[in-house]
């Protein structure tokens, strides 16, 4: 190797490299199922993770997410989520936990609180303040003190590019990527350049990453770019065409490809694009009472319950699905 030829980085650590190995094809992001009092439902999650996990195709959960409100749980719920999901999947399938605390300080606690209930990895997220102002040493202590609490392997959360000072610029995503014990991004950034510029860096200096995109409206645009899977929380809801699509897209099947893009695209936009913004874990809580896999669809406030008329979209995008064949 002469002077002028980068150095290969690192192989990672084999807890990370198995992290890494399983971080393939569509991990379903599931909601957490709350009583009318807006406690935990047990065995509505037990359930709900047992029919997700079981279905064909689907490689792991991503629990404690957005999409099970996380940042709405107490450190003891997100505990016990974990625990009851380990408890009723078994030791076999890759759970990701979802960490969200305003404080690195709580997100190390968080962290060693999933790792001691059984979880496999550990997905952090910003902290919310972030969307007004992150300084640029931030993101890297936050993690880095994140880490500290547990020995579990990390997954980067890359956020929206509307989500103010949340999302990482290229220097600090090159710094956060070059932490040993991170195995994947979940590139949140919805938005198709943006995704294909944080892949190429990502996979510059960190070969062996796995970058899972992560927007549910363009999936086969990150497929076409390149991607190792998905965290996407429609594959809690209708698996399927999730699967599908991501199959036909390894095969290079591309009009089987857009043909499954075509059938997730309606639902994907009535749960997170129809206006007003903010009403996903709703929605997909309202989807899952709709086809009957869950009776109580609460929300935890501030989240508000859906009008009427939001529900007559979902169904619409439900049945547009199930036209499909085998869409849930």
């Amino acid at each position: 190797m002469n002077s002028h030829t980068m150095s290969e980085p690192p192989a990672p650590e084999p807890r990370v490299a198995a992290a890494i190995a399983r971080l393939t094809g569509i991990h379903a992001a599931t909601v957490c199922p709350l009583k009318p009092d807006f406690s935990l439902d047990e065995t509505a999650l037990a359930a709900h993770v047992a029919a997700v996990a079981g279905h064909d195709g689907i490689e792991g959960l991503l629990i404690n997410g957005h999409a099970g409100e996380n940042f709405l749980l107490s450190r003891e719920d997100k505990r016990r989520v974990v625990a009851i999901c380990r408890e009723t999947l078994g030791p076999d399938v890759f759970l990701t936990s979802g960490v969200n605390a305003e404080s690195s300080l709580e997100a190390a606690l968080h962290a060693r609180d999933a790792e001691e209930a059984g979880a496999d990895a550990i997905l952090l997220f910003p902290p919310n303040a972030w969307g007004l102002f992150r300084d640029g040493t931030s993101a890297l202590l936050h993690h880095r003190h994140a880490m500290a609490g547990c020995s579990l392997p990390f997954l980067l959360y890359q956020a929206p590019v509307g989500a103010g000072a949340m999302p990482y610029d290229a220097a600090t995503l090159a710094g956060l990527v070059a932490l040993p014990r991170v195995a994947g991004i979940k590139e949140g950034s919805w938005e198709v350049a943006t995704y294909d510029e944080n892949r190429r860096l990502a996979r510059r200096l960190r070969p062996d990453i796995a970058v899972l995109g992560s927007g549910d409206e363009h999936l086969l645009t990150s497929y076409l770019i390149g991607s190792e899977g998905s965290q996407v929380s429609l594959a809690a809801v209708t698996p399927a065409p999730l699967v599908a699509l991501w199959r036909a897209a390894q095969a290079g099947r591309w009009d089987e490809a857009r043909h499954w893009h075509e059938v997730i695209h309606p639902l994907a936009c009535a749960v997170y694009r129809e206006p007003p913004g903010g009403r996903a874990t709703a929605r997909l809580k309202a989807c899952l009472k709709i086809l009957g896999r869950l009776d109580c669809d609460a929300v935890r406030p501030p989240f508000a319950p859906l009008p009427p008329e939001e529900y007559r979209r979902l169904e619409r995008a439900l049945t547009h699905v199930a036209a499909a064949g085998d869409g849930r």
